[in-house]
């Protein structure tokens, strides 16, 4: 079983933008995050511990102008934790070992694949291509991943 963590090597590695994000509780300018327009097969995992999030299945485009998903990969991996900031009240969502800032999450997805709109910011993310699941060790989440 993988050992999923924050460590001090992993938070000196971030760029100044993914540090902004994931520790100071940060969102990048929509429509600029490098995953938004990635289309190909893989995992989406937390920056910070390397713990699996969300699966290119159930990335969609919402028009948000960041990154979309309709469910977390591993629903114990995501924390989902009330925001208050900005005047308004969201549901934050946070890697559950990274304490990462991922984004928030909202109801208005698609109805069709459960009605959540996981909208997560790009720095939280390194994505992982299906062809390298394996070697990565992420190859027990290979079927959740779409074949092209």
């Amino acid at each position: 079983m993988a050992e999923y963590r924050k460590s001090p090597e992993a938070i000196a590695s971030l760029t100044p933008e993914q540090y902004r994000v994931t520790q100071q509780s940060g969102t990048e300018y929509p429509g600029t995050g490098a995953y938004l327009h990635n289309k190909e097969p893989g995992i989406y995992v937390d920056i910070v511990s390397g713990e699996p999030l969300f699966a290119s299945a159930d990335k969609y485009e919402s028009g948000c102008g960041w990154p979309s998903f309709t469910k977390p990969i591993e629903p114990a991996h995501v924390a989902e934790l009330r925001d208050a900031t900005l005047g308004m009240v969201r549901i934050e969502v946070r890697s559950a070992h990274g304490d990462s800032h991922l984004g928030h999450v909202f109801p208005d997805g698609p109805r069709d694949r459960g009605g959540l709109r996981y909208c997560i910011n790009s720095a939280s993310l390194r994505f992982v291509h299906r062809d390298d699941m394996q070697a990565e060790g992420y190859g027990a989440y290979l079927d959740q991943v779409e074949e092209v």
